[in-house]
């Protein structure tokens, strides 16, 4: 098996700075999916959501030019649980967790391979609420924190809110953990936080990053407005929320295109600018070891 070295990795036109080409759910055409996303231009970051799994995204990343790791701990993944469809959104598939314990060593271990460029996916999910898997979560999520720090690696975050209004509040439970714990920054994956949310992440110098769901709802315009260009991203959580035109099919990172345009288009930016300011802010928060 051939191995890319990180001189052989460019800057990219785009990024889905958190995509899941590491599932099974690309087992088919994986090859086709990266390729695709390659001759588009578009570089990624393929996320663990547990340990085989994030081992799965450092064996891509190192057969793959423009391809980089992120490895950590799904918060749903602390406990044995099940997960259907209409929780997963478009894309997924029902599965059953078996439920992992976070181990420092072992992703600490992960996490020091120079094509891991962040630490997770990690935070708190909220949608089953549990004390027990809360618990279970919280302790997993210090873990990761604590792995970032010793690496001196981004976080990158899981938060999710459940559909109990009245109910606990993850984004301000992550925001104290984070205030408390973390030396490094950190990445809100999938961002859907409020404004009095977004105003605690921002004093913290984090960043956030959204996915196709921005094109079809519009839930998300003004918080996409109010946070400063310099800390948006772009992602896809492929197979999961493909954007318009292609929603319904499972997503695939070149599909981040379409985000990109629509960041622009709700900011009532020049799309060449926005396009290039979310390359730099990818460049300056994950991959700053890399010679360009």
């Amino acid at each position: 098996m051939q191995l890319i070295s990180n001189n052989s990795d460019k800057l990219m036109e785009y990024y889905d700075i958190h995509g899941h080409v590491n599932f099974s759910g690309f087992d088919p055409d994986r090859e086709e999916v990266i390729k695709r996303a390659q001759d588009a231009g578009v570089g990624m970051i393929s996320v663990g959501t547990q340990i085989d799994t994030s081992k799965k995204a450092i064996e891509l990343a190192h057969t793959h030019e423009n391809m980089y790791a992120a490895v950590g701990l799904h918060p749903i993944h602390t406990s044995k649980s099940h997960h259907d469809l209409q929780e997963l959104g478009e894309g997924g598939k029902e599965f059953t967790s078996r439920g992992e314990q976070a181990d420092f060593n072992s992703y600490l271990e992960l996490a020091k391979d120079p094509k891991v460029v962040a630490i997770g996916e990690s935070g708190l999910d909220y949608f089953h609420l549990d004390q027990d898997s809360i618990d279970k979560q919280r302790q997993a999520f210090e873990v990761m924190i604590d792995v970032a720090n010793s690496a001196n690696k981004p976080l990158m975050l899981h938060i999710r809110n459940g559909n109990d209004k009245s109910g606990p509040n993850a984004y301000l439970d992550a925001h104290q953990i984070l205030k408390e714990r973390a030396k490094v920054k950190a990445n809100l994956h999938f961002y859907a936080g409020g404004l009095e949310e977004t105003k605690l992440f921002l004093d913290l110098g984090c960043t956030f990053s959204f996915t196709g769901v921005i094109t079809f709802a519009r839930n998300y315009d003004e918080i996409i407005k109010y946070i400063p260009l310099d800390r948006i991203m772009s992602e896809t959580d492929c197979p999961y929320v493909a954007p318009i035109p292609h929603r319904g099919q499972r997503n695939e990172p070149t599909y981040v295109i379409e985000v990109v345009k629509m960041i622009a288009k709700i900011r009532g930016e020049e799309g060449e600018k926005v396009r290039e300011q979310l390359v730099e802010n990818v460049k300056r928060t994950f991959l700053p070891c890399l010679t360009w």
